[in-house]
């Protein structure tokens, strides 16, 4: 079945089409410009930037792959977790498209998809191979860090959430407080690349405490260390900045990596995944092929442009609910801004 998926959760408008696993066309617009004058995504311009996009990116999609409405088979969209003001946008776009053109709909965890993303592929290349279920999952974002067994693409168990910040949250906060733009995880990443990760002593939180995470003290260290070393009256770019940054991205980078290997080894699972925007971030991809080659597990990674937001993987994990009939929304299904997988 040929689906059409639709995202709005947040700062990303997009689109895609997708036949099973593989991604015959999807077109993305991003609102980083309109929201790096803030600081970050401003609600109320990120639900009106959608409203001008949506449209726009469904017939750029389908001209895209050369296609019709009328060869679509079914709709996805993202119902949830997210921003209620832009989810709305795409969801109210989707049902208008489902009573028009007579089209069943899924609606769509957004963190759920996350974690399928590594199984995607492009036209006209090789699909990845197929995921060994069962397998723990590390989904993380700046909205999101959880850990979950999933049993099947449908079946989802949370086994550990962050108790505060997310990972990239702390990313954005840390970029803030050392005096980076946005978005700060990238910048922070581009400094980490020539800084000393053991320059500056950094907390590991909750270190052999169970599966969940807490970044918040992290965040508070950078704080700390950035006004006593006086890093305010350094240059941007300053080896001292360098240093912070690397500091802290490893320390962030271990606890995810240790994290997901706890767990891995606590259910015996023979595949592990990391998702999500953080999911892109190179430190992370590297320390986990590392550790998770030498422990003889497999790790499942997404293509850096599907760890950000993206309308493939919500057309590919509905793809797979409308064909066991599973959450199908009606014209009265509304945003889920908190929906725990």
């Amino acid at each position: 079945m040929l689906v059409l998926g639709l995202e709005s959760s947040c700062d990303e408008t997009a689109a895609a089409l997708v036949k099973g696993r593989v991604v015959l066309a999807e077109v993305v617009r991003s609102q980083l410009d309109l929201h790096r004058v803030y600081g970050g995504v401003v609600p109320e311009i990120a639900s009106r930037a959608h409203l001008e996009a949506v449209e726009a990116m469904v017939r750029e999609t389908l001209d895209q792959a050369g296609a019709g409405l009328s060869s679509v088979g079914g709709l996805a969209v993202t119902q949830g977790p997210g921003l209620v003001g832009a989810l709305l946008v795409a969801l109210g776009f989707a049902k208008g498209l489902s009573m028009s053109l007579g089209l069943p709909l899924a609606g769509v965890n957004h963190v759920q998809a996350h974690a399928l993303a590594p199984f995607l592929s492009r036209a006209g290349e090789d699909e990845p191979r197929e995921p060994g279920f069962p397998l723990v999952a590390l989904v993380v974002s700046g909205g999101h860090t959880s850990l979950f067994l999933a049993s099947g693409p449908l079946g989802f168990r949370t086994l550990g959430r962050t108790l505060d910040d997310a990972a990239g949250e702390a990313f954005d906060k840390s970029a803030k407080l050392m005096g980076l733009g946005y978005p700060g995880g990238r910048l922070v990443e581009e400094l980490a690349v020539s800084g000393d990760p053991g320059a500056f002593r950094m907390p590991r939180p909750l270190w052999g405490k169970g599966l969940d995470f807490s970044f918040s003290g992290l965040k508070t260290q950078v704080q700390t260390v950035y006004r006593q070393y006086g890093m305010d009256s350094e240059p941007a770019g300053s080896q001292a900045l360098r240093d912070l940054a690397a500091s802290f991205q490893s320390a962030v980078v271990d606890v995810l990596v240790h994290k997901l290997e706890l767990a891995a080894v606590a259910h015996g699972v023979r595949d592990v995944v990391i998702a999500g925007g953080v999911a892109a971030n190179g430190e992370l991809r590297a320390k986990a092929l590392g550790r998770f080659s030498g422990l003889g597990l497999g790790l499942c990674l997404p293509r850096p442009s599907w760890c950000a937001d993206n309308g493939a993987m919500i057309a590919h994990l509905g793809g797979i609910q409308l064909a066991h009939g599973l959450n199908i929304l009606d014209l009265g299904a509304e945003a889920r801004p908190r929906w725990p997988v």
